[in-house]
């Protein structure tokens, strides 16, 4: 036992030594460092080479010269895009991509000096046309290598067949100058066993595609290739492959597999357009369960799609254009995922009754081809870029029933039109002038106003609305360039012919009349100088779900006192900014589908009624600027509040209720400012997770504000 204690001490410095060495880090070779200070040498900085590209990760990145802050005076270990084995401090990895490096890249360049190389990326730089050199095929560790889009020329040589441990490489190119020797290409591929992504876009392997493929494939990209001769029907067995890229090759002969394929739980894009694969789509696509995009253009395919082909519910780009193939086009409709979709130059047939392109990047005018689409119901473009004049044509679709066409940037007249399956029409959002025309209907004498200052107004006629045909059934101007002045009784007239309408948003200046359509659902006209009482019925309108009357002063507004008959109905109300003086009245509590509340600047005066809490549903509350009062402590009954203003009124009372109301789960705003609260801001307050503006100012609060 002693001789093993005195053989530990005496070997313990050297212990601590060694256990101490190996927890620094290695330094980079000095021949390795001398080796990348040479490399850089060789070349300039040329910022206009590339200002941005597309790195190895799949994303997009900003160019920058990483080899100008390269200095010998610092460990190369930790040079930008330089990285070292932390065992060794051997260079295993060199990320120049982008770099904006421009020059020769001479074939016997110090960078071959890096004999343990795992990782070579030098694309997006321009080497001016150089070879690639057969020395490239001494980098026996290389597991990555990229020297796409680098301007390389000339023959791949056979010595990159070498890198039997490549997972990934890429030799991509602008044009078609790389190019292999005959069977070379073959030869990389029986060799490079180990192969996970393949890309050689535009290298011409003028060359069929051999059988031997790594089953590790998960990435085949051979664009512009000048294949020929027939696709392998192994390559549609890689039980790895993910993405396939065949395009542009119009010698190349593809055959699909009419079984099951291997790769059908893998496979997420297929590129196989500008191939020859004449006959028939076949049913074999239907296990193709994982596939997103899917482009087989110009490939002489005919027949109709087959049934199987529903079932790919993950497709989310289809690309089937100039082929002879056939079918009702309706059916692409059961694609529910679907983002891109073109079937240009086929013999598809059919008709749509229903397009939403709403809330895209469209532009330019509507396209002619759709006053062909004579079963078109619906149509809906609003919140786009599209522009010119709305065709007459449009209205006259026999099936239409609703158009939808707000947010966009049509101008000049809206050409006159009848229609007598229209039921409704939104134009809202534009720069429209006109809307009517002289076809023997009666003249109407309203007009409408362009804001213009100073000198006569340009007055245009507004007959077509007036006599219940023109803008339809669904009237949404009010966001055009103008006013639109009604005469003495003329909006009477308006909402007496118009006995079918829903929906109504303008900007007027009339007395409400007593005439409203009973399938009223929307009712708009906020800053529209109203003037009188307000009639009751509009409460009573039994499909009433949307209210909005806000600043008017001299509209009087009168609450019916027993139950209204929209009470079910009714969703949102705004009434901010009209004559209500006096109480908020009980029958508000009948209103048990309503989400939003606005009411401030009424002249309401009065605590707020006990019933109203049965509004459970309430979501937005703004009673702000009024005399009301009352003990705040009333007001958490509202669990669902996500906004809630008593800005300037009289309540009172001390707030510590928001301490324990954890029901307000959704509160993002919260202002009780200029009332007359008092005592402590609750220590706990934290709990209202959601909040996002608390306004307490002008109040008589003390104490510590919590932290």
């Amino acid at each position: 036992m002693g001789y093993v204690n005195l053989v530990f001490f005496m070997l313990f410095p050297f212990l601590c030594h060694l256990s101490f060495s190996s927890s620094l880090p290695h330094l980079c070779p000095k021949h390795q460092a001398l080796a990348l200070l040479q490399f850089r040498h060789m070349f300039t900085i040329s910022p206009v080479a590339f200002d941005s590209c597309f790195a190895i990760t799949g994303q997009w990145i900003q160019s920058y010269p990483k080899t100008l802050s390269w200095n010998k005076s610092t460990d190369c270990c930790s040079w930008d895009g330089v990285y070292c084995d932390e065992t060794t401090g051997e260079v295993i990895e060199l990320n120049l991509t982008c770099c904006q490096l421009q020059g020769k890249f001479h074939s016997n360049s110090s960078l071959f000096q890096l004999s343990n190389l795992k990782r070579l990326y030098l694309s997006n730089n321009n080497f001016s046309g150089s070879l690639i050199s057969p020395k490239f095929g001494e980098f026996s560790s290389l597991t990555q290598l990229d020297l796409s889009y680098s301007s390389f020329t000339g023959i791949i040589p056979a010595e990159i067949s070498r890198l039997s441990k490549l997972h990934v490489f890429r030799i991509q190119s602008y044009s078609d100058g790389l190019r292999f020797k005959p069977h070379n290409f073959e030869l990389l591929l029986k060799n490079l066993t180990q192969l996970r992504e393949l890309d050689f876009d535009n290298v011409n392997i003028s060359s069929t595609i051999p059988l031997n493929f790594s089953s590790y494939l998960t990435t085949l990209h051979l664009r512009n290739t000048q294949l020929y001769g027939t696709l392998p029907e192994g390559v549609f067995h890689l039980y790895n492959l993910e993405s396939l890229y065949l395009i542009d090759n119009p010698q190349l002969t593809v055959k699909f597999p009419t079984t099951k394929w291997n790769s059908s739980a893998s496979l997420m894009e297929l590129y196989l357009y500008s191939v020859n694969a004449t006959g028939r789509i076949p049913e074999s696509f239907g296990h193709l369960t994982s596939l997103r995009t899917l482009r087989i253009a110009s490939c002489n395919l005919s027949g109709s799609i087959p049934k199987p082909l529903w079932n790919l519910t993950n497709i989310e780009e289809l690309n089937l254009d100039y082929n002879h193939l056939e079918g009702p086009i309706s059916d692409f409709f059961r694609f529910g995922k679907l983002k891109s979709l073109s079937l240009g130059n086929n013999n598809f047939d059919g008709q749509f009754e229903f397009l939403d392109f709403s809330s895209n990047l469209l532009t330019g005018p509507i396209p002619s081809n759709v006053s062909g689409m004579q079963n078109l119901q619906s149509l809906y473009l609003s919140s786009n870029h599209l522009n010119g004049t709305i065709p007459s044509w449009i209205f006259s679709l026999p099936s239409l029933w609703h158009l939808e066409l707000s947010d966009n940037h049509f101008s000049g007249n809206i050409q006159e039109f009848k229609s007598k399956t229209l039921h409704g029409v939104s134009l809202k959002q534009n720069q429209l002038q006109d809307c009517g025309g002289d076809d023997g209907v009666p003249q109407a004498t309203s007009q409408v106003e362009l804001d213009q200052e100073g000198g006569d107004s340009p007055m245009i006629n507004w007959q077509e609305v007036l006599m219940g045909y023109g803008c339809g059934l669904v009237i949404v101007l009010s966001s055009n360039p103008y006013e639109i002045r009604f005469g003495p009784h003329n909006f009477e007239l308006l909402l007496k012919n118009l006995t079918q309408l829903r929906e109504l948003d303008l900007n007027i200046l009339s007395t409400i009349p007593l005439n409203f359509s009973s399938y009223l659902t929307t009712l708009q006209l906020p800053y529209t100088q109203l003037r009188g009482i307000l009639p009751e019925r509009v409460f009573h309108l039994s499909n009433l779900k949307f209210l909005h009357l806000s600043s008017n002063p001299q509209l009087t507004v009168r609450f019916p006192m027993t139950k209204w008959n929209s009470s079910a109905s009714l969703m949102r109300l705004y009434l901010s900014g009209v004559n209500f003086t006096g109480r908020i009245p009980e029958s508000l509590s009948q209103l048990t589908s309503l989400l939003l509340l606005v009411m401030s600047y009424s002249n309401l005066s009065g605590p707020i009624p006990r019933p109203l809490w049965k509004l459970t549903n309430i979501e937005i509350l703004m009673f702000g600027n009024n005399n009301l009062e009352g003990p705040i402590s009333q007001l958490l009954r509202f669990g669902k509040l996500r906004g809630f203003s008593l800005r300037n009124n009289n309540f009172n009372g001390q707030l510590e209720f928001l301490s324990f109301n954890r029901s307000w789960t959704q509160l993002a705003t919260l202002d009780f400012s200029s009332n007359s609260l008092t005592g402590p801001i609750p220590s706990n307050i934290s709990r209202l997770q959601t909040l996002q503006s608390f306004n307490l100012s002008s109040n008589y609060l003390n104490g510590i504000i919590p932290s």
